[in-house]
C-alpha cells in the first residue's frame, strides 16, 4: 500500500451488470463492454459508475473509479433508513422503506447492491417500472439523495431534535 493511497481499501464494490456493445461501423463491428459498478464504505457513503471499455476488468476499473469520485453521504438510523422515500429516474421507482432489526435487506439485485454497499442492513425496498439496472440504480441513488436526518428535519423546522 503507499503513502498516497486515500484509504481506497475501505470501500466494497459490487458489479451490477455487464453489457456487451457493439458498434457497427463501415469496417465491420466494434465490440465493447460496459459495466455498471456501485462502490460504497458500508458506513453511509456510497457511489455508482458506468464504465465502458474494449475489456471486461478494465470496464469494471473504470467504473470503480467513476463511483468513487461520485459519492454521497446516506443519512442512517442505526441499521436502517430514517423514513420512507421514493426515488424516480426515468420509468424506474424504487420505495425504500425503514424496518426493524434484523429484518436484512429485502430488495432485488440492483437495489440490493446499492443498500448493502451504503451499509443499510435491515430496509424494504420494491423496484417499480423499470427494470433497467441502470436506470434502477439511478433511482434508488435519486430516493436516498432525498433522505434527511432528524436532525437536518429539526433543524429546518427550528425546534430541538427531541420534539420529533
Amino acid at each position: 500500500m503507499a503513502n498516497g493511497d486515500r484509504g481506497d481499501m475501505e470501500f466494497v464494490d459490487h458489479v451490477v451488470s455487464i453489457n456487451r456493445v457493439t458498434k457497427v461501423v463501415k469496417g465491420g463491428k466494434n465490440l465493447s463492454f460496459s459495466a455498471l459498478v456501485v462502490v460504497g464504505d458500508q458506513q453511509g457513503r456510497a457511489g455508482f459508475g458506468l464504465g465502458k471499455a474494449k475489456e471486461v476488468p478494465s470496464a469494471i476499473r473504470k467504473g470503480i473509479e467513476k463511483a468513487k469520485r461520485k459519492l454521497i453521504r446516506i443519512p442512517l438510523k442505526g441499521s436502517t433508513v430514517p423514513h420512507q422515500v421514493i426515488g424516480r429516474f426515468g420509468a424506474g421507482r424504487v420505495l425504500i422503506k425503514p424496518a426493524p432489526e434484523g429484518t436484512g435487506v429485502i430488495a432485488g439485485g440492483a437495489v440490493r447492491a446499492v443498500m448493502e454497499s451504503a451499509g443499510i442492513r435491515d430496509v424494504v425496498t420494491k423496484s417499480m417500472g423499470s427494470a433497467n439496472p441502470q436506470n434502477v440504480v439511478r433511482a434508488a441513488f435519486a430516493g436516498l439523495e432525498e433522505m434527511r436526518s432528524p436532525e437536518e428535519v429539526a433543524r429546518t423546522r427550528g425546534i430541538p431534535v427531541e420534539d420529533l
